[in-house]
Protein backbone atom coordinates (compact mmCIF):
# COMPACT_ATOMS: atom_id res chain seq x y z
CA UNK A 1 0.00 0.00 0.00
CA UNK A 2 1.44 3.39 -0.94
CA UNK A 3 1.00 6.41 0.72
CA UNK A 4 1.64 9.98 -0.03
CA UNK A 5 4.30 11.44 2.06
CA UNK A 6 5.14 14.48 0.48
CA UNK A 7 3.46 17.20 2.76
CA UNK A 8 4.56 15.93 6.06
CA UNK A 9 8.27 15.62 4.70
CA UNK A 10 8.10 19.39 4.23
CA UNK A 11 6.07 20.34 7.16
CA UNK A 12 8.88 18.36 9.23
CA UNK A 13 11.70 19.84 6.80
CA UNK A 14 10.35 23.60 8.20
CA UNK A 15 10.00 22.17 11.62
CA UNK A 16 13.46 21.51 11.83
CA UNK A 17 14.41 25.22 10.34
CA UNK A 18 11.78 26.63 12.80
CA UNK A 19 13.30 25.00 15.89
CA UNK A 20 16.87 25.63 14.62
CA UNK A 21 15.45 29.51 14.02
CA UNK A 22 14.16 29.71 17.87
CA UNK A 23 17.32 28.28 19.14
CA UNK A 24 19.27 31.08 17.32
CA UNK A 25 17.40 33.51 18.04
CA UNK A 26 17.99 33.43 22.01
CA UNK A 27 21.40 32.78 21.43
CA UNK A 28 22.41 35.59 18.90
CA UNK A 29 22.33 39.14 19.69
CA UNK A 30 21.56 40.46 16.33
CA UNK A 31 18.19 38.43 16.02
CA UNK A 32 17.27 39.69 19.47
CA UNK A 33 18.39 43.20 17.96
CA UNK A 34 16.30 43.00 15.24
CA UNK A 35 13.34 41.01 15.60
CA UNK A 36 14.00 38.97 13.51
CA UNK A 37 10.79 36.52 13.04
CA UNK A 38 11.95 33.00 13.36
CA UNK A 39 9.93 32.18 11.09
CA UNK A 40 11.68 34.79 8.88
CA UNK A 41 15.18 33.07 10.00
CA UNK A 42 14.13 29.51 9.08
CA UNK A 43 13.05 30.28 5.73
CA UNK A 44 16.13 31.73 4.84
CA UNK A 45 18.12 28.95 6.24
CA UNK A 46 16.03 26.59 3.85
CA UNK A 47 16.35 28.76 0.62
CA UNK A 48 19.54 27.27 -0.58
CA UNK A 49 18.36 23.45 0.32
CA UNK A 50 15.09 24.22 -1.64
CA UNK A 51 16.86 25.66 -4.66
CA UNK A 52 19.94 23.63 -5.09
CA UNK A 53 19.64 20.40 -3.19
CA UNK A 54 16.13 19.73 -2.70
CA UNK A 55 15.19 19.21 -6.59
CA UNK A 56 17.84 15.79 -6.11
CA UNK A 57 15.88 14.27 -3.86
CA UNK A 58 12.55 15.16 -5.14
CA UNK A 59 11.32 17.76 -3.25
CA UNK A 60 10.90 21.30 -5.12
CA UNK A 61 9.12 24.73 -4.23
CA UNK A 62 6.08 23.23 -5.93
CA UNK A 63 4.55 21.37 -2.49
CA UNK A 64 5.74 24.65 -0.56
CA UNK A 65 3.89 26.83 -2.57
CA UNK A 66 0.80 24.55 -2.24
CA UNK A 67 1.32 24.77 2.27
CA UNK A 68 1.70 29.03 1.11
CA UNK A 69 -2.10 29.03 -0.58
CA UNK A 70 -3.52 26.92 2.10
CA UNK A 71 -1.81 28.30 5.11
CA UNK A 72 -2.97 31.57 4.01
CA UNK A 73 -6.56 30.77 3.78
CA UNK A 74 -6.31 29.14 6.99
CA UNK A 75 -5.08 32.36 8.95
CA UNK A 76 -7.84 34.51 7.17
CA UNK A 77 -10.39 32.30 8.22
CA UNK A 78 -8.86 31.76 12.11
CA UNK A 79 -8.53 35.78 12.10
CA UNK A 80 -11.77 36.30 10.83
CA UNK A 81 -13.66 34.25 13.51
CA UNK A 82 -12.17 36.59 16.23
CA UNK A 83 -14.75 37.79 18.25
CA UNK A 84 -14.04 41.26 19.40
CA UNK A 85 -14.71 42.44 22.93
CA UNK A 86 -12.70 46.42 22.54
CA UNK A 87 -14.24 49.54 22.41
CA UNK A 88 -13.76 51.21 18.98
CA UNK A 89 -12.79 54.81 18.82
CA UNK A 90 -14.32 54.91 15.21
CA UNK A 91 -11.73 57.90 14.07
CA UNK A 92 -8.55 56.79 14.86
CA UNK A 93 -9.82 53.29 13.09
CA UNK A 94 -11.03 55.22 10.22
CA UNK A 95 -7.91 57.13 10.08
CA UNK A 96 -6.11 53.67 10.25
CA UNK A 97 -8.15 52.85 7.35
CA UNK A 98 -7.20 55.61 5.04
CA UNK A 99 -3.30 55.39 5.98
CA UNK A 100 -3.51 51.73 4.56
CA UNK A 101 -5.30 52.17 1.62
CA UNK A 102 -2.55 55.21 1.34
CA UNK A 103 -0.07 52.42 1.07
CA UNK A 104 -2.16 49.95 -1.58
CA UNK A 105 -2.09 53.04 -3.92
CA UNK A 106 0.96 54.56 -3.59
CA UNK A 107 3.42 51.37 -3.78
CA UNK A 108 1.14 50.09 -6.24
CA UNK A 109 1.61 53.37 -8.52
CA UNK A 110 5.28 53.29 -7.51
CA UNK A 111 5.19 49.87 -9.04
CA UNK A 112 3.91 50.44 -12.45
CA UNK A 113 5.69 53.85 -13.28
CA UNK A 114 8.80 51.31 -12.43
CA UNK A 115 7.19 48.93 -14.57
CA UNK A 116 6.47 50.97 -17.90
CA UNK A 117 9.73 53.00 -17.57
CA UNK A 118 11.61 49.62 -17.32
CA UNK A 119 9.33 48.63 -20.39
CA UNK A 120 10.04 51.84 -22.19
CA UNK A 121 13.92 51.71 -21.60
CA UNK A 122 16.05 47.95 -21.12
CA UNK A 123 13.86 45.55 -20.27
CA UNK A 124 11.20 46.04 -23.37
CA UNK A 125 9.68 42.53 -22.50
CA UNK A 126 8.58 43.10 -19.00
CA UNK A 127 5.44 41.44 -17.91
CA UNK A 128 3.29 44.49 -17.13
CA UNK A 129 1.85 43.83 -14.16
CA UNK A 130 5.51 43.04 -12.34
CA UNK A 131 5.56 46.07 -10.39
CA UNK A 132 2.16 45.30 -8.70
CA UNK A 133 3.74 42.46 -6.65
CA UNK A 134 5.43 45.07 -4.53
CA UNK A 135 2.23 46.03 -3.07
CA UNK A 136 1.50 41.97 -3.25
CA UNK A 137 4.63 40.76 -1.49
CA UNK A 138 4.97 44.47 1.16
CA UNK A 139 0.81 45.14 2.01
CA UNK A 140 -0.84 42.09 1.39
CA UNK A 141 2.03 39.70 2.31
CA UNK A 142 3.55 36.66 1.07
CA UNK A 143 0.23 34.03 0.67
CA UNK A 144 -1.65 36.80 -1.75
CA UNK A 145 1.56 37.46 -3.70
CA UNK A 146 2.65 34.10 -4.40
CA UNK A 147 -0.95 33.01 -5.28
CA UNK A 148 -1.80 35.80 -7.66
CA UNK A 149 1.83 35.82 -9.31
CA UNK A 150 1.87 32.14 -9.65
CA UNK A 151 -1.84 33.04 -11.24
CA UNK A 152 0.18 35.41 -13.92
CA UNK A 153 2.22 33.01 -14.87
CA UNK A 154 0.10 31.10 -17.28
CA UNK A 155 -0.36 34.47 -19.31
CA UNK A 156 3.37 34.90 -19.86
CA UNK A 157 5.36 36.24 -16.41
CA UNK A 158 7.65 33.93 -16.13
CA UNK A 159 8.46 32.99 -12.03
CA UNK A 160 5.81 35.68 -10.79
CA UNK A 161 4.71 32.90 -8.05
CA UNK A 162 8.49 33.48 -6.79
CA UNK A 163 9.23 37.17 -8.01
CA UNK A 164 6.14 37.87 -5.88
CA UNK A 165 8.18 35.40 -2.75
CA UNK A 166 10.98 37.95 -3.03
CA UNK A 167 9.51 41.13 -3.06
CA UNK A 168 7.76 39.47 0.39
CA UNK A 169 11.41 38.49 1.72
CA UNK A 170 12.43 41.96 1.24
CA UNK A 171 9.39 43.32 2.95
CA UNK A 172 10.20 41.60 6.13
CA UNK A 173 13.87 42.52 5.92
CA UNK A 174 12.37 46.16 5.49
CA UNK A 175 9.87 45.47 8.27
CA UNK A 176 12.68 44.41 10.85
CA UNK A 177 15.58 46.56 10.35
CA UNK A 178 14.20 49.99 9.30
CA UNK A 179 11.53 49.24 11.73
CA UNK A 180 13.99 49.01 14.75
CA UNK A 181 15.90 52.14 13.46
CA UNK A 182 12.93 53.98 13.32
CA UNK A 183 12.01 52.82 17.38
CA UNK A 184 15.18 54.07 18.11
CA UNK A 185 14.72 57.20 16.19
CA UNK A 186 11.55 57.88 17.54
CA UNK A 187 13.03 57.69 21.33
CA UNK A 188 15.82 59.63 20.14
CA UNK A 189 13.24 62.02 18.62
CA UNK A 190 11.05 62.45 21.80
CA UNK A 191 8.15 60.76 19.28
CA UNK A 192 7.52 58.52 22.42
CA UNK A 193 8.91 58.59 25.96
CA UNK A 194 11.77 56.63 26.67
CA UNK A 195 9.82 55.52 29.61
CA UNK A 196 6.97 53.78 26.88
CA UNK A 197 10.00 51.26 25.91
CA UNK A 198 9.78 48.00 27.70
CA UNK A 199 12.60 47.96 30.40
CA UNK A 200 13.37 44.42 29.88
CA UNK A 201 12.16 42.43 26.75
CA UNK A 202 14.05 39.72 27.13
CA UNK A 203 10.70 37.85 26.40
CA UNK A 204 10.22 39.45 23.36
CA UNK A 205 13.30 39.79 21.94
CA UNK A 206 14.28 35.95 22.80
CA UNK A 207 11.17 34.73 21.25
CA UNK A 208 9.49 33.34 24.50
CA UNK A 209 6.28 34.31 25.43
CA UNK A 210 5.00 34.82 29.26
CA UNK A 211 1.86 33.89 30.75
CA UNK A 212 0.25 37.72 31.27
CA UNK A 213 0.50 38.32 27.25
CA UNK A 214 -1.57 35.62 26.40
CA UNK A 215 -5.60 36.13 25.82
CA UNK A 216 -7.50 33.79 28.13
CA UNK A 217 -10.65 32.24 26.12
CA UNK A 218 -14.22 33.91 25.61
CA UNK A 219 -17.72 32.45 27.33
CA UNK A 220 -18.21 28.84 27.31
CA UNK A 221 -15.69 26.52 26.27
CA UNK A 222 -16.65 22.48 25.07
CA UNK A 223 -16.49 20.26 27.99
CA UNK A 224 -12.10 18.97 26.90
CA UNK A 225 -13.98 15.54 28.24
CA UNK A 226 -15.83 15.32 24.90
CA UNK A 227 -13.88 16.98 22.84
CA UNK A 228 -10.53 19.31 23.35
CA UNK A 229 -11.01 23.26 22.87
CA UNK A 230 -8.24 23.58 20.14
CA UNK A 231 -9.52 20.34 18.16
CA UNK A 232 -13.04 22.19 18.25
CA UNK A 233 -11.78 25.81 17.12
CA UNK A 234 -9.95 24.17 14.44
CA UNK A 235 -12.62 22.18 13.46
CA UNK A 236 -14.89 25.44 12.95
CA UNK A 237 -11.90 26.68 11.23
CA UNK A 238 -11.68 23.57 8.74
CA UNK A 239 -15.30 23.35 7.80
CA UNK A 240 -15.05 27.29 7.21
CA UNK A 241 -12.78 26.24 4.78
CA UNK A 242 -14.67 22.87 3.02
CA UNK A 243 -17.81 25.74 2.79
CA UNK A 244 -15.16 28.29 0.91
CA UNK A 245 -13.94 25.49 -1.56
CA UNK A 246 -17.51 24.39 -1.69
CA UNK A 247 -18.65 28.15 -2.02
CA UNK A 248 -15.54 28.58 -5.34
CA UNK A 249 -16.78 25.09 -6.74
CA UNK A 250 -20.14 26.44 -7.07
CA UNK A 251 -19.22 29.84 -8.96
CA UNK A 252 -16.66 28.03 -11.13
CA UNK A 253 -19.27 26.21 -12.45
CA UNK A 254 -21.72 29.01 -12.36
CA UNK A 255 -19.06 31.06 -14.67
CA UNK A 256 -18.57 28.46 -17.01
CA UNK A 257 -21.68 28.86 -18.93
CA UNK A 258 -20.23 32.19 -19.44
CA UNK A 259 -18.26 31.17 -21.70
CA UNK A 260 -14.12 32.06 -22.43
CA UNK A 261 -14.71 35.04 -20.25
CA UNK A 262 -16.94 33.28 -16.83
CA UNK A 263 -13.48 31.03 -16.67
CA UNK A 264 -11.44 33.16 -17.23
CA UNK A 265 -12.33 35.14 -14.04
CA UNK A 266 -13.05 31.99 -12.30
CA UNK A 267 -9.44 31.15 -12.49
CA UNK A 268 -8.62 34.20 -11.30
CA UNK A 269 -11.51 33.95 -8.27
CA UNK A 270 -9.13 30.67 -6.96
CA UNK A 271 -5.71 32.77 -6.66
CA UNK A 272 -7.60 35.12 -4.26
CA UNK A 273 -9.31 32.41 -2.30
CA UNK A 274 -8.67 34.14 0.96
CA UNK A 275 -10.89 36.80 0.10
CA UNK A 276 -13.69 34.15 -0.43
CA UNK A 277 -12.39 32.25 3.21
CA UNK A 278 -13.09 35.69 4.84
CA UNK A 279 -15.91 36.13 3.74
CA UNK A 280 -17.32 33.03 4.80
CA UNK A 281 -16.12 33.03 8.32
CA UNK A 282 -17.65 36.35 8.62
CA UNK A 283 -21.06 34.77 7.82
CA UNK A 284 -20.78 31.55 9.96
CA UNK A 285 -19.18 34.04 12.71
CA UNK A 286 -22.87 35.90 12.76
CA UNK A 287 -24.57 32.49 12.58
CA UNK A 288 -22.76 31.48 16.04
CA UNK A 289 -24.08 34.93 17.52
CA UNK A 290 -27.48 34.56 15.88
CA UNK A 291 -27.79 31.16 17.68
CA UNK A 292 -25.95 32.09 20.91
CA UNK A 293 -23.06 30.34 20.85
CA UNK A 294 -20.47 32.71 19.89
CA UNK A 295 -18.99 31.82 23.56
CA UNK A 296 -17.92 28.61 22.05
CA UNK A 297 -15.20 30.56 19.93
CA UNK A 298 -11.85 30.79 21.85
CA UNK A 299 -9.96 33.66 20.56
CA UNK A 300 -6.81 32.27 22.57
CA UNK A 301 -6.93 29.21 20.24
CA UNK A 302 -7.87 31.14 17.00
CA UNK A 303 -4.89 33.06 17.55
CA UNK A 304 -2.64 30.08 18.19
CA UNK A 305 -4.28 28.38 14.90
CA UNK A 306 -3.57 31.67 12.80
CA UNK A 307 -0.01 32.34 14.42
CA UNK A 308 0.57 28.59 13.76
CA UNK A 309 -0.48 28.95 9.66
CA UNK A 310 1.56 32.11 9.34
CA UNK A 311 4.83 31.14 11.22
CA UNK A 312 4.39 27.78 8.89
CA UNK A 313 3.31 30.30 5.30
CA UNK A 314 6.03 32.46 6.09
CA UNK A 315 8.92 29.89 6.12
CA UNK A 316 7.66 27.79 3.47
CA UNK A 317 7.39 31.31 1.22
CA UNK A 318 11.21 32.56 1.86
CA UNK A 319 12.45 28.62 0.92
CA UNK A 320 9.91 28.95 -2.30
CA UNK A 321 11.71 31.58 -3.74
CA UNK A 322 13.68 30.31 -6.89
CA UNK A 323 17.07 31.87 -6.76
CA UNK A 324 17.11 31.35 -10.60
CA UNK A 325 14.21 33.44 -10.83
CA UNK A 326 15.65 36.14 -8.49
CA UNK A 327 19.06 36.58 -11.09
CA UNK A 328 16.62 36.52 -14.21
CA UNK A 329 14.97 39.70 -12.22
CA UNK A 330 17.40 41.50 -9.96
CA UNK A 331 17.42 44.89 -11.36
CA UNK A 332 13.74 45.31 -11.29
CA UNK A 333 13.50 43.85 -8.42
CA UNK A 334 16.37 45.60 -6.56
CA UNK A 335 15.14 48.77 -7.82
CA UNK A 336 11.77 48.65 -7.00
CA UNK A 337 12.45 47.22 -3.81
CA UNK A 338 14.31 49.95 -2.35
CA UNK A 339 11.74 52.90 -3.76
CA UNK A 340 8.70 50.91 -2.94
CA UNK A 341 10.20 50.96 0.39
CA UNK A 342 11.44 54.18 0.66
CA UNK A 343 8.22 55.71 -0.45
CA UNK A 344 6.65 53.38 2.34
CA UNK A 345 8.41 55.22 5.13
CA UNK A 346 8.31 58.77 4.04
CA UNK A 347 4.68 58.76 3.14
CA UNK A 348 3.50 56.49 6.13
CA UNK A 349 5.24 58.89 9.00
CA UNK A 350 4.19 61.89 6.66
CA UNK A 351 0.61 60.89 6.84
CA UNK A 352 0.68 59.22 10.30
CA UNK A 353 1.43 61.41 12.18
CA UNK A 354 -0.83 64.20 11.21
CA UNK A 355 -3.69 61.75 11.04
CA UNK A 356 -3.49 60.32 14.67
CA UNK A 357 -4.41 62.02 17.55
CA UNK A 358 -3.30 59.42 20.39
CA UNK A 359 -0.74 56.99 20.45
CA UNK A 360 0.79 58.34 17.27
CA UNK A 361 3.93 56.34 17.28
CA UNK A 362 2.68 53.19 18.53
CA UNK A 363 -0.03 53.43 15.58
CA UNK A 364 2.73 53.99 12.94
CA UNK A 365 4.82 51.57 13.72
CA UNK A 366 2.49 48.82 13.80
CA UNK A 367 1.07 50.01 10.42
CA UNK A 368 4.40 50.04 8.92
CA UNK A 369 5.17 46.45 9.99
CA UNK A 370 1.86 45.13 8.39
CA UNK A 371 2.33 47.24 5.06
CA UNK A 372 6.24 45.78 4.83
CA UNK A 373 5.90 42.30 6.23
CA UNK A 374 2.55 40.90 7.81
CA UNK A 375 0.72 41.77 10.91
CA UNK A 376 2.39 39.68 13.17
CA UNK A 377 5.31 41.61 12.27
CA UNK A 378 3.52 44.73 13.29
CA UNK A 379 2.53 43.40 16.35
CA UNK A 380 6.30 42.36 17.29
CA UNK A 381 7.30 45.94 16.79
CA UNK A 382 4.41 47.39 18.60
CA UNK A 383 5.27 45.19 20.95
CA UNK A 384 8.88 47.04 22.29
CA UNK A 385 7.47 49.67 22.66
CA UNK A 386 3.60 48.58 24.35
CA UNK A 387 5.10 45.08 25.26
CA UNK A 388 1.08 44.17 27.36
CA UNK A 389 -0.84 45.80 24.23
CA UNK A 390 -2.24 48.49 26.80
CA UNK A 391 -2.35 51.43 24.15
CA UNK A 392 -5.76 51.22 21.51
CA UNK A 393 -3.78 50.65 18.77
CA UNK A 394 -3.95 46.89 18.32
CA UNK A 395 -7.19 46.18 18.68
CA UNK A 396 -8.44 49.44 16.42
CA UNK A 397 -6.40 48.00 13.39
CA UNK A 398 -8.30 44.81 13.95
CA UNK A 399 -11.30 47.31 13.77
CA UNK A 400 -10.11 48.79 10.80
CA UNK A 401 -8.87 45.58 8.87
CA UNK A 402 -12.55 44.40 8.77
CA UNK A 403 -13.54 48.17 6.49
CA UNK A 404 -10.16 47.66 4.83
CA UNK A 405 -11.51 44.08 3.51
CA UNK A 406 -13.89 45.54 1.46
CA UNK A 407 -11.65 48.57 -0.05
CA UNK A 408 -9.13 45.86 -1.20
CA UNK A 409 -11.54 43.32 -2.82
CA UNK A 410 -12.16 46.42 -6.25
CA UNK A 411 -8.36 46.80 -5.09
CA UNK A 412 -6.81 43.08 -6.53
CA UNK A 413 -9.55 42.54 -9.22
CA UNK A 414 -8.09 45.35 -10.94
CA UNK A 415 -4.77 44.23 -10.52
CA UNK A 416 -5.74 41.82 -13.28
CA UNK A 417 -6.34 44.91 -15.45
CA UNK A 418 -2.80 45.13 -16.92
CA UNK A 419 -2.75 41.37 -17.75
CA UNK A 420 -6.05 41.67 -19.77
CA UNK A 421 -4.04 44.71 -21.57
CA UNK A 422 -0.83 42.36 -22.20
CA UNK A 423 -2.98 39.96 -23.68
CA UNK A 424 -5.43 41.64 -25.80
CA UNK A 425 -3.15 44.27 -26.76
CA UNK A 426 -5.38 46.80 -25.60
CA UNK A 427 -3.26 49.49 -23.17
CA UNK A 428 -6.51 51.29 -22.37
CA UNK A 429 -6.86 48.67 -19.12
CA UNK A 430 -3.12 49.73 -18.45
CA UNK A 431 -4.58 53.29 -18.12
CA UNK A 432 -7.22 52.11 -16.34
CA UNK A 433 -5.59 50.65 -13.70
CA UNK A 434 -3.03 53.67 -12.99
CA UNK A 435 -6.42 55.15 -12.65
CA UNK A 436 -8.13 53.68 -10.33
CA UNK A 437 -5.23 53.25 -7.88
CA UNK A 438 -4.86 57.36 -8.60
CA UNK A 439 -8.48 57.57 -7.59
CA UNK A 440 -7.80 55.60 -3.94
CA UNK A 441 -4.96 57.97 -3.35
CA UNK A 442 -7.26 61.07 -4.31
CA UNK A 443 -9.62 59.45 -1.83
CA UNK A 444 -7.04 59.17 0.86
CA UNK A 445 -5.84 63.14 0.46
CA UNK A 446 -9.34 64.22 0.54
CA UNK A 447 -10.59 61.81 3.59
CA UNK A 448 -7.24 63.80 5.35
CA UNK A 449 -8.33 67.26 3.95
CA UNK A 450 -11.74 66.82 5.73
CA UNK A 451 -10.89 65.55 8.98
CA UNK A 452 -8.36 67.81 9.48
CA UNK A 453 -9.68 71.08 8.24
CA UNK A 454 -8.26 73.67 6.42
CA UNK A 455 -4.69 73.48 8.15
CA UNK A 456 -4.37 70.10 6.90
CA UNK A 457 -1.75 70.97 4.83
CA UNK A 458 0.11 73.56 6.79
CA UNK A 459 3.70 72.44 7.57
CA UNK A 460 3.59 70.26 4.35
CA UNK A 461 7.46 69.95 4.22
CA UNK A 462 8.20 68.13 7.84
CA UNK A 463 8.01 64.65 7.82
CA UNK A 464 6.77 63.91 11.51
CA UNK A 465 4.25 66.43 12.48
CA UNK A 466 2.08 64.74 15.21
CA UNK A 467 -1.06 66.46 16.45
CA UNK A 468 0.00 65.33 19.84
CA UNK A 469 3.67 64.61 20.90
CA UNK A 470 2.88 61.03 22.97
CA UNK A 471 0.34 59.93 25.51
CA UNK A 472 1.34 57.86 28.32
CA UNK A 473 0.85 54.49 28.56
CA UNK A 474 -2.78 55.00 30.93
CA UNK A 475 -4.66 53.30 28.65
CA UNK A 476 -6.79 50.82 29.95
CA UNK A 477 -9.20 48.20 27.70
Amino acid sequence: MHFHWSIFIDLGIISVALMTATALRKRVHFFQKYLIPNALAAGFLLLPFYSYAGPFIGLDSEGLGNLVFHLLNISFIAMTLRTRRYKASGKNIFSMVITVLSQYSLQSMVGLGITFLFIATVIPNLFPSFGLLITLGFALGPGQAFAIGSGWESRGFFGGGSVGLTFAAIGFIWACFVGMFLINNAIKRGWIEKKEVSENPVSVRGGEKTASSIEPGSGYAPNTGAIDQMTYNFAIVCAVYLLTYLLLRGITAALSYTGTIGIDLAEHLWGIAFIFASLVAGVVKKLFFVFGIEGSISNERLTRIAGTSVDFMVAASIAAISLVVVRHYWLPISVMALLGGICTVLSLLWLSSRLFTDYVFQRTILIFGAMTGTLPTGLALLRVIDPEFETPASSDYMYAVGIIFFFAIPFIFSMNFPVYGYTTGRTIYYWMTFFIYAAYLIFVLASFRVMKGRGAFKGAGKLWKPDVKHECMSFKE
